[in-house]
């Protein structure tokens, strides 16, 4: 286990939610550090839809995904938040008063004086493919995300999908993998238009394969993997050697760990007061779609308001012994200041 890292706050979540609530603490000098499963910043908008436009947020009239997460990371530059990708926090425990620690699933320790839960619908977990007994592999020799490249050098991959994440790992691969086969159940691609183009040169190349249909059967002891069974759109039975299998399948929300941190929950939401939206144990906050309370809206707009009022009671956690003076970022030259326009 890693030696601790401490932060004033740890966000878990790095949606527009979340981001926002890093500049609202910043302005109040609280740092935060970001714990997200996803292996990219921008949570629902960049995983499930970042070219989709949006157009309810306040004062601009259109906006994609993709493009609101990036102006939300330039707005909070100046606080210089730190992120931890690919990671889900499974175990929330009170060690002060306040004070938490907080541990991952890769082993990584946070103690912090606030916690806020800005996790959407909940974690985003892999959809499993209904293969027979694929279970016994997973974690062993069958991926549902790639963490460390290095672990696939030299081996034989099997990668099933035809999203991005099926192509850009494929890509990102084949230059370290001993052998890289991708199966799609068709000839037509979800994928960039570019990174298809890739694919395909390195398949006329020779240098990868390329296999249309799909995964019936593994074959393997103890976990590991020699040989996957693939039925063709032709009904034609082939066997693929391989060491490991990605299969990428898209995501799903579940609540995943959020219903083992001790939190009252009402149909797998987290209650909070609306004051400045505290959960059921002081100094965790749950802002964003994760929370419910009378009147709750989903709506990005709606959580920047929680994010707001949260970081105001926040400090009271973090800086205790000092008064929390209101002041307003248009007016005061301290705000600007931070912010680098001073």
């Amino acid at each position: 286990m890693s030696e601790a890292i401490k932060t004033d706050v740890l966000i878990i979540g790095a949606g527009p939610c979340g981001l926002f609530a890093v500049f609202e603490l910043g302005l109040l000098d609280i740092k935060a550090h970001l714990v997200d499963i996803l292996d990219k910043i921008g949570g629902q908008c960049a995983e499930l839809y970042p070219e989709k436009p949006i157009y309810d947020i306040p004062g601009i009239p259109f906006v994609t995904g993709h493009g609101l997460t990036e102006a939300l990371l330039a707005q909070i530059k100046p606080f210089n938040p730190t992120f931890h990708l690919n990671e889900m926090v499974e175990k929330i425990e009170k060690i002060g008063d306040p004070g938490f620690r907080v541990t991952t699933d890769a082993g990584q320790v946070f103690e912090c004086k606030v916690v806020v839960v800005s996790a959407g619908g909940g974690s985003f977990q892999p959809k499993r493919p209904p293969v027979p007994g694929i279970e016994a592999y997973e974690g062993t020799s069958v991926y549902y995300s790639v963490r460390r490249m290095e672990q696939f050098r030299d081996k034989n991959l099997l990668i099933v999908g035809g999203g991005d994440s099926a192509l850009d790992w494929t890509l990102n691969l084949q230059p370290i993998a001993r052998r890289v086969t991708l199966l799609h159940r068709r000839d037509d691609f979800r994928a960039a238009p570019h990174s298809v183009e890739q694919m395909r040169a390195l398949v006329s190349a020779g240098k990868m394969d390329l296999k249309i249909g799909q995964v019936t059967g593994l074959e393997g002891e103890g976990g590991m993997l020699t040989g996957a069974t693939v039925k063709g759109n032709d009904n034609a039975i082939a066997r693929v050697s391989c060491d490991n299998l990605l299969p990428f399948f898209g995501l799903t929300m579940k609540l995943g760990p959020v219903a083992n941190w001790g939190l009252s929950l009402q149909n797998n939401l987290v209650p909070v007061e609306t004051s400045a939206f505290e959960t059921s144990v002081p100094g965790i906050f749950a802002i964003g779609d994760i929370n419910t309370y009378p009147g709750k809206l989903k709506l990005i707009l709606c959580g920047f308001h929680e994010g707001a009022l949260m970081a105001q009671k926040a400090y009271r956690y973090v800086y205790p012994d000092k008064r929390l003076v209101f002041q307003y970022t248009t007016s005061s030259s301290s705000l600007q200041k931070k912010l680098g326009v001073h």
